[in-house]
């Protein structure tokens, strides 16, 4: 299904949105420039960054017939892969994420690579489009880019398995397309885009422990370096989600024994491991929320499913960042102690 011709007629209608074009945000710039994982895992968007987004993606989604958790989902992936590569995929606009190269921008025997003209740019196959109707098309531009990258998508059909299968011809890469088939997953069901709140991973009136384990050596399955933190609490003790998120995996592994993993928005992944068992209410695919119970602590692992008790119970709790085509661990005990605080304030304040 080709859309260019309905989504040119469109133009006219997005010109009339855009009559009166929203400003830039200082505060999306700095969440932008982020370069650490603990400070990507925590920057904050202001309300008026997230009313600004979702007046852009509700306008989007006007003119292109894609639903706007769909269009959130790919800003967000796009805004994560700026985080975690800031040269390789630097941002381009003021709140939207989309990075496209030039020459794909332009079309790659475009003579002009500064070329704006819509025209022009259609005849050198470049992917830019004059999103907003204003007669140039502007690679810094919020509009312009996000409607470039998910007209392109579209041009396969807008239902959730036609946009799937252009996001794959656009990313030529099956993770990408996961990622944001699941954080559109996660926008649709809560209907917002302010999901960044954290919980710490147990209760915080129960018996725990934790210091800074990242990096200490493990023998067990050869040598090699502790990815996470070790919360010591009795066993059965609730373990909860940290983040808004969609679960990922669940089920044994030899050396976690019974883990689960969760998937947030920042695209990091979230690994519990050690558990006794599992909250039954909670299964792969299913979009969850900070605090939402999802095992208890055990002792298990370290040998074929069902081993327990060769440690003392204690939650394994490890966070990865995906940087598109692999994963990296980094340390989670700053952002635990931060959501520890951040918690203790928000009851005290209730």
């Amino acid at each position: 299904m080709n859309l260019f011709i309905p989504l040119t007629a469109a133009l006219t209608a997005a010109s009339l949105l855009f009559a009166q074009p929203a400003g830039p945000s200082s505060a999306a710039d700095a969440t932008g420039q982020a370069t650490s994982a603990e400070t990507q895992a925590t920057a904050a968007q202001q309300p008026n960054d997230y009313d600004t987004q979702r007046d852009l993606y509700d306008k989007l989604s006007l003119v292109t017939q894609i639903p706007w958790h769909w269009i959130a989902a790919v800003d967000q992936y796009e805004r994560s892969m700026s985080k975690v590569k800031p040269k390789a995929h630097p941002k381009l606009g003021h709140t939207v994420g989309v990075y496209i190269d030039q020459e794909r921008w332009v079309g790659p025997l475009n003579p002009n690579s500064e070329d704006r003209s819509p025209l022009s740019i259609r005849w050198f196959n470049g992917m830019g489009r004059d999103g907003d109707g204003n007669g140039e098309v502007e690679r810094t531009n919020d509009f312009d880019l996000l409607f470039s990258l998910v007209s392109e998508a579209a041009s396969y059909g807008t239902t959730d398995d036609d946009f799937s299968i252009g996001l794959w011809e656009y990313y030529q890469n099956s993770r990408a397309v996961q990622r944001i088939q699941q954080f559109s997953r996660i926008y649709e069901t809560y209907g917002k885009l302010d999901l960044f709140e954290h919980a710490f991973p147990v209760p915080l009136g129960t018996n725990y422990a934790y210091r800074d384990t990242w990096g200490a050596g493990r023998g067990w399955g050869g040598r090699r370096s502790h990815e996470g933190t070790d919360i010591f609490a009795p066993h059965g003790v609730p373990v909860r989600s940290t983040c808004y998120g969609i679960v990922e995996v669940k089920g044994w592994n030899k050396f976690g024994g019974w883990r689960i993993g969760i998937r947030d928005l920042n695209n990091h992944y979230h690994y519990y491991a050690h558990l006794s068992g599992f909250d039954k209410s909670v299964n792969i695919g299913d979009v969850i929320k900070p605090g939402q119970v999802v095992g208890w602590v055990g002792s298990s692992g370290y040998g074929k499913p069902g081993t327990q008790g060769k440690f003392p119970p204690h939650l394994h709790y490890g966070v990865y960042s995906d940087r598109g085509l692999m994963e990296w661990a980094f340390d989670p005990y700053p952002l635990l102690r931060r959501w520890e605080q951040a918690e203790r304030t928000r009851k005290r304040a209730n």
